[in-house]
């Protein structure tokens, strides 16, 4: 774990990105510029790649094109996914509509508004920018329909956060750059992000993050909390805890299992095992267990210390996210073993 990787991972393109790609290509074909094969947009901070169009289909009125997302060495659930653009005129100027695979919005929170195919800023102006740049140069009306289709994108959507973000039928046309950083945190903390926004707009007054799977089913039951109210938090507490001390909320609830909540009791904000490690010898001193210091692990460490070092990972988790967060939000923690079994909790 943590390793350097042999070779740079290489990177790939947003969603957001291959439709707009697709929709250059479908204006092409529509507005008599031939049928490409391949054709190159500009991102937003100015890089022009190129994309290799898979398919085109047109009619009377319409073209549509499809390109195969390529998300590099990133383990993006669309990597090659089956990218449409279909275009046709709108009478109303550039509007957008979700396609089969692409999903509507149904809470408020989000950068789009509810009743709304699921295509954020970016993309859109993206998309938009390319007809009135064709359009100009070609002497057409910047007055078309673009809807945006995923291929097996409904089931694609159930491995993402989008049914919890009340997001549904499929995915949403994401990217702000155009371009997926291999691993990158930044699209995962965005989620959070996102995640919390919809808390927020819901109403909903206590929000929990959790380290993974486990805890959050064991913090969502102890609490009777909806699916809205669960943040993926996974490695990135201290992202989470940010954001919710700029956008507060009533209450937060910080699961996980003692490894990563012994972590974040040490002070670490960033609990993934290549960026932060247990602190054993602290671990050792502040418990006065000497045996302590010579654990593998933090369970191995709490097998040999017991309740009391759970119960201050507990506290210790507790007062590392009450330290980054405005009085008025109340913080409780629950650690958890590998079975689910709750080892401790402080509020």
């Amino acid at each position: 774990m943590g390793r350097k990787p042999a070779a740079e991972l290489r990177r790939g393109w947003t969603t957001g990105a291959c439709a707009t790609a697709a929709t250059r290509a479908a204006l092409m074909v529509l507005w008599g510029e031939g049928v490409p094969t391949r054709v190159r947009i500009t991102l937003p901070r100015g890089e022009r790649p190129e994309f290799a169009i898979e398919d085109m289909r047109q009619g009377d009125g319409w073209a549509e094109a499809c390109i195969i997302k390529d998300a590099g060495d990133d383990p993006d659930v669309t990597h090659c996914a089956r990218i449409w653009a279909r275009v046709e005129r709108s009478g109303r100027g550039v509007v957008f509509a979700a396609g089969k695979g692409v999903g509507m919005v149904t809470k408020a929170g989000l950068p789009i508004a509810v009743g709304e195919p699921a295509i954020n800023p970016v993309p859109r102006q993206m998309m938009t920018q390319t007809v009135e740049e064709m359009a100009a140069r070609l002497g057409q009306a910047a007055d078309i329909k673009i809807t945006i289709s995923v291929e097996g994108g409904e089931d694609l959507a159930a491995k993402t956060w989008n049914p919890r973000l009340g997001i549904i039928g499929g995915l949403s046309i994401l990217g702000t750059t155009g371009i997926v950083r291999p691993f990158s945190c930044s699209a995962w903390i965005a989620s959070i992000h996102r995640g919390i926004d919809v808390a927020r707009a819901g109403g909903q007054t206590h929000v929990a993050g959790c380290t993974g799977a486990t805890s959050e089913r064991v913090v969502q039951g102890l609490y009777e909390l909806p699916d809205h109210a669960m943040l993926d938090m996974g490695d990135f507490a201290g992202g989470m805890l940010k954001y919710l001390a700029k956008h507060p909320v009533a209450r937060i609830t910080i699961g996980g299992g003692i490894g990563k909540m012994t972590k974040l009791a040490q002070g670490a904000r960033d609990l993934h095992s290549g960026r932060s490690q247990v602190d054993f010898a602290g671990l050792a001193a502040v418990l006065d267990a000497p045996e302590v210091a010579g654990a593998n692990t933090a369970l191995e460490a709490y097998r040999m210390h017991g309740a009391p070092m759970a119960d201050w990972v507990a506290r210790g988790a507790l007062a590392t996210a009450r330290a980054m967060l405005p009085d008025e939000i109340t913080v409780d923690t629950v650690v958890i073993d590998r079975a689910g079994v709750i080892l401790a909790r402080a509020q």
